[in-house]
């Protein structure tokens, strides 16, 4: 019979702290056995965006005690656990090596072995903790904070970039653009909420690189026609841009996630079309967008293609992901965990070099 691995996660890239403990037995997908994170956006609104050193002090206060509330909800002790997985980048310098630090720390203290996980394939393989878990092979759109990437993947770690931002990536249109319009931080979430009040089609907004012949995204032009269209807008009305009228913001929030959306979906189906691939995963903080996960639904029905997005509360960072591309790497044979406790971190570290 097979022994059952116990992995736990940690997740300290940026500003969520994220533990986790997932079960691992034979070829069977991993279990989550539960999972706890602690988001700092409060902290954060305070100074309109994150604030590195802040970041890093609060993962110190939250790891230990998230750990103790994950071992007593899935009933299992310090001693039961097999590996420590931890997420080595990429993310913030600082925030990375709370959690390395941790990870070695408590695997060194408890003779077990730690293992670096990379936080886009920890995305990446997110939706396999879904109720409807995708197959390989697949296309994947990941789109993660600074990060918006086309990949080919074939299994656990066999991953072939097919086209990525040259400039702002989808989350980053999204947080500036909604910081143009004086919402507050995190703004992405905001401005995909008041869109639901405006019309997409209120403004003629850019779809940059849509029909450039490649895949790779751009999303730095779109921003600033967000503002000269705010500005023109708010110098009409005699006004600041954040004293617009809530109908004019609304219209101008849709019409930016409909420009966003556009791009991202299109781009996707050609990469669908490119590899002959009938199945596309979704991942990351902007895969949790109502209105990219409509339109993706819509336009892969069309094309009897699958499309895969983790649950919604597994969207932003979080250790259950970190900890299932610990135990799917180490099922697959990819990566062996190890009883060197040294660490060190990658706060920039291609996916496609893993």
């Amino acid at each position: 019979m097979a022994k059952t691995l116990q992995v736990l996660g940690i997740e300290s890239s940026c500003d969520e702290t994220g533990v986790a403990l997932v079960a691992l037995r034979g070829d069977d997908l991993p279990v989550l056995l539960a999972h706890a994170l602690y988001s700092q956006i409060e902290m954060h609104q305070a100074y309109g965006g994150v604030v590195p050193e802040l970041a890093s002090r609060d993962h110190i206060r939250r790891v230990l005690p998230l750990t103790q509330q994950v071992l007593l909800e899935s009933k299992r002790s310090l001693a039961e656990i097999d590996v420590v997985a931890f997420t080595r980048g990429p993310g913030l310098a600082g925030a990375l090596l709370v959690g390395a630090g941790v990870a070695c720390a408590l695997a060194a203290a408890l003779k077990k072995p730690v293992l670096g996980v990379h936080h886009l394939e920890g995305h990446l393989l997110s939706p396999f903790l879904s109720a409807d878990p995708p197959q390989f092979p697949f296309v994947a759109l990941l789109v993660s904070g600074g990060h918006t990437q086309l990949m080919r993947v074939t299994g656990v770690g066999r991953y072939t970039l097919l086209g990525e931002t040259i400039d702002d990536a989808a989350g980053e249109a999204f947080d500036k653009s909604a910081k143009l319009l004086g919402l507050v931080y995190p703004g992405g979430p905001a401005l995909a909420v008041l869109a639901e009040q405006g019309r997409a089609d209120a403004y003629a907004l850019p779809r940059p690189l849509l029909k450039s012949g490649n895949l790779d995204f751009s999303f730095a032009g779109l921003k600033t026609a967000v503002m000269v269209q705010a500005r023109k807008l708010a110098l009409a009305q005699g006004c600041a841009v954040a004293t617009l009228p809530a109908t004019v913001l609304a219209d101008l929030a849709a019409s930016t996630q409909a420009a966003i959306v556009e791009v991202l979906v299109k781009k996707s189906l050609s990469a669908l079309v490119q590899t002959g691939m009938k199945r596309l995963v979704v991942a990351g903080g902007v895969g949790a967008n109502r209105r990219l996960r409509e339109q993706l639904n819509a336009e892969c029905a069309k094309r009897q293609v699958r499309v895969h997005y983790p649950e919604l509360h597994l969207c932003t960072d979080n250790g259950a992901m970190i900890a299932m591309a610990a135990a799917m790497r180490l099922q697959s044979g990819q990566q062996t965990a190890s009883a060197v406790y040294a660490f060190d971190v990658k706060p920039r570290w291609p996916l496609d070099l893993l």
